[in-house]
């Protein structure tokens, strides 16, 4: 499992497209005042959190709880094309585009439920581990739950590469300690993926410029965060690009990186249109 020293990194990288004809798991969800900044904005917490509330009813329609229930996230890429904002109504949309015999490569993508082509678009990634839950160390995916999750993916051998660097850049860094609450541990005794992404929030107000066009979002973990840890972010700013370290005694535990897009917005066109013979809400794709 090692870093990308490739010319190109691999942080530039489009997201794979759902395949034609495809019928990925499907629901909806309100955008509330909980998760939106003041300027009515689905924040990128809220983003994570959706994330982990649709993969938890995706295993709920394909009874999958029971063989599979617990997962933890390497690695979340997040692509604003335009923000969701309060009150809308989303779509939700969610498939496997890669995986191995122990995780996934998920895509999520977020549009309105009667888009007029210029509403919310969001397109996301999640790199996802299965993990026993009497073990707590990743496990092989039930039989079943492969099967489905393999139905429209590209590949089956899928490996883990590290889209961005653990090592801070000798540039000067400004360090903010990040403290943390009771209500950011979760059951693996982690903090949860969402608080990653509320320091991401608290040095991306400082960058309205990032905000203003498409852009790309991206949080990898490297070590977990637990509770008593005294964490501290390190931020690296450049013109069109945020960097954040998240440290703990000087050791890097997770890396994130927002920067202006560069991959070009989706067509809506090429959403796999739904199956007339089978009912919408037991479609998946994970």
């Amino acid at each position: 499992m090692g870093t990308d020293t490739t010319a190109t990194p691999r942080w530039t990288q489009p997201l794979c497209e759902l395949p034609a004809n495809a019928s990925p798991y499907t629901t909806e969800r309100t955008v509330r005042t909980g998760d939106v900044d003041n300027n009515q904005r689905l924040r990128l917490d809220g983003i994570a959190r959706y994330l982990q509330d649709i993969g938890t009813d995706n295993l709920a329609a394909v009874d999958a709880t029971r063989t599979d229930p617990l997962w933890i996230v390497r690695r979340t890429v997040i692509d604003v094309y335009r923000p969701a904002r309060y009150p809308q109504q989303l779509r939700l949309r969610r498939w496997c585009d890669a995986l191995s015999t122990r995780w996934a490569n998920v895509r999520v993508r977020m549009d309105e439920v009667e888009p007029d082509g210029e509403g919310a678009l969001i397109e996301t990634a999640g790199f996802w581990i299965d993990i026993s839950p009497t073990s707590g160390t990743p496990t092989r995916i039930s039989d079943p739950l492969f099967e489905h999750m393999s139905r429209h993916a590209h590949d089956t051998r899928l490996r883990w590469h590290a889209w961005l660097s653990p090592d801070p850049t000798d540039a000067d860094h400004a360090a903010t300690p990040f403290p943390l609450r009771v209500t950011d541990i979760d059951p693996f005794d982690h903090v949860n993926n969402a608080t990653y992404w509320h320091g991401v929030e608290e040095h991306l107000a400082e960058r309205g410029d990032l905000q203003e066009g498409p852009y790309r979002a991206i949080v990898e973990h490297l070590r977990p965060v637990v509770a008593g840890d005294d964490l501290t972010i390190r931020a690296h700013h450049e013109p069109d690009a945020l960097s954040l370290w998240f440290t703990v005694d000087d050791q890097v535990r997770a890396v994130a990186r927002v920067a202006r897009s560069t991959t070009s917005t989706p067509d809506r066109s090429d959403i796999g249109a739904p199956a007339d013979d089978e009912p919408e809400h037991l479609r998946w794709g994970i």
